[in-house]
């Protein structure tokens, strides 16, 4: 299986493809210099094989690269930081933690 990641500039989304196939995608938007994801999506047909575990950890490195703060108002990207907070947690900024219950 080939797995590969893109960022979708024109649709505002990170997407994950499985063998040329899109499997899923993550939604952003960009605000002074903040990226907010706001649903992560992964086809029920790709489920159970961790794409997307892998599709926010490449959108959170993007974050981590670019210096920008995180908003995680999607479930799935606040509990992947809470999980692996020692990485990604600094990205929130403090004042807004509690309120993605992290």
């Amino acid at each position: 299986m080939s797995i590969s990641i893109l960022k979708n500039e024109e649709l505002n989304r990170f997407e994950i493809y499985s063998d040329g196939e899109l499997a899923g995608f993550a939604d952003f938007k960009v605000s002074n210099q903040m990226i907010s994801y706001t649903h992560t999506e992964i086809d029920p047909k790709f489920g159970g094989q961790g794409l997307g575990s892998q599709l926010i950890k490449e959108a959170l490195d993007e974050a981590l690269e670019q210096n920008l703060e995180v908003a995680p108002h999607c479930s799935f990207v606040s509990a992947y930081i809470k999980k692996s907070g020692e990485k990604y947690l600094h990205l929130v900024p403090e004042s807004k933690r509690v309120k993605f219950d992290l």
